[in-house]
């Protein structure tokens, strides 16, 4: 039994609470409140539950300081993306990814959604070993202390009607049965699904992904770019968002990544249907893909969560934020989203959207996962313990301490 007694914790309510004793064993919190039973460890500062981030290429990290130097677009910088992914191997992924996943952890994130297509050697052919790229994901979160959902991703086009091209070839499992097979051999219970986006698997084939994805977590890229829509609509008259609700893809185990340019009735159809969205500020503005309409979403039923994707910043405190601010520019007005419903997206609604549904609250019963950031800070000084302080102060720096079983 271990006991600690937080000078200030943030309360499944939504509300910041003084002198919090929390009694952990066997990994999960089996007391909140009341007089501690054991030897208590203080903890000052403001403490929350775990950050979960959902939408992460682990390898895009290797990008940082190396894109930013020139004009371009979203494709643009894909085409050095796709220089990079070319490059790894099993070895240096491992590398790559453990480094990221240790940012992730050192900024109070304590699960990650890694979505993941480089799954074969850089001419497609299989590794001896057809799971090497996962195994090593899966190696570098548990060496860097990071809780993973590995979202397999199925990516089988280059766009609507056309063959995967150039490094587009080792995401490629060549249909989506065999994807499945693939995916099936691995039997690790880590592993969920993902379809890569509606321009990357054929809609023919979709409802075999669905299938391999029954009854846990289905994660897809959804109208990240104009272009996508375009695309999608010329080939099959449907937006990507109604041809994914034909063929029986949302719903609250799918996260819709990015739902950045969508009709009214693509609005309607995710939020009716309890689809979950993850939002990705820090990278859709570095990519400028455009704002997403992250309060008419949560207004017709969606779930919001949250992603560092590219890993331009890892600060999902950074997300929180710019998901309200990305609002005020877009309306011209202030106060579209409170702290405490954002700290619920990057906390409990974050990992339930990864099938981590016993994380992200500071109860009884949880996984024992706590985040505590400074108060006393450059950032945070004078600030108060608040959730408002948390979302609209505080940043990745101000973490001072990741306790996880």
């Amino acid at each position: 039994m271990t006991a600690y007694l937080l000078e200030h914790a943030l309360l499944p309510d939504g509300e910041v609470h003084a002198d919090v004793p929390v009694e952990v064993a066997d990994g999960r919190m089996v007391a909140v409140g009341g007089p501690p039973v054991a030897t208590v460890t203080s903890v000052p500062g403001l403490t929350l539950p775990g950050l979960a981030d959902c939408h992460s290429h682990a390898f895009h990290r290797g990008l940082r300081g190396h894109v930013q130097r020139e004009r371009g677009s979203f494709w643009t910088w894909r085409e050095q993306m796709y220089a990079l992914a070319a490059t790894l191997t099993p070895e240096s992924y491992f590398t790559l990814a453990r480094e990221t996943y240790a940012e992730m952890r050192a900024t109070g994130i304590t699960a990650v959604g890694e979505f993941h297509y480089l799954h074969h050697q850089p001419d497609g052919t299989p590794y001896a070993d057809p799971h090497a790229m996962s195994r090593a994901l899966l190696a570098a979160a548990d060496e860097a202390g990071v809780r993973i959902r590995l979202l397999d991703a199925c990516y089988l086009a280059a766009g609507f009607g056309r063959e995967p091209e150039g490094v587009q070839r080792r995401f490629s499992d060549g249909d989506a049965a065999a994807w499945a097979e693939r995916v099936a051999d691995l039997d690790d219970p880590r592993v969920g699904v993902a379809i890569h986006s509606v321009r990357a698997v054929p809609p023919a084939q979709l409802a075999t992904v669905v299938e391999a994805a029954r009854g846990r977590p289905l994660h897809v890229h959804l109208s990240e770019q104009v272009a996508e829509n375009e695309q999608c609509l010329a080939a099959t008259g449907l937006t990507p968002t109604q041809l994914l609700a034909e063929t029986g893809a949302l719903g609250p185990l799918t996260t819709a990544v990015h739902a950045t340019h969508l009709t009214d009735d693509d609005v309607r159809l995710l939020g009716e249907s309890g689809t979950r969205v993850c939002f990705c500020p820090t990278t859709e503005r570095d990519l400028a893909d455009g704002l997403g309409p992250s309060r008419r979403l949560h207004e017709a039923g969606a779930v919001l969560t949250l992603g560092s994707d590219s890993h331009a910043v890892v600060d999902l405190f950074e997300e929180m934020r710019a998901v309200e601010m990305h609002e005020r520019l877009a309306t011209q007005r202030r106060g579209h989203w409170s702290a405490a419903e954002l700290l619920a997206a990057a906390t409990h609604d974050g990992h339930a959207s990864l099938g981590f549904d016993d994380a992200g609250r500071i109860e009884v019963g949880a996984r024992a996962e706590l985040v505590t950031v400074a108060l006393d800070s450059v950032r945070t000084r004078g600030t108060g313990a608040s959730a408002e302080t948390l979302v609209f102060a505080a940043s990745a720096a101000d973490v001072t301490r990741v306790t996880t079983p």
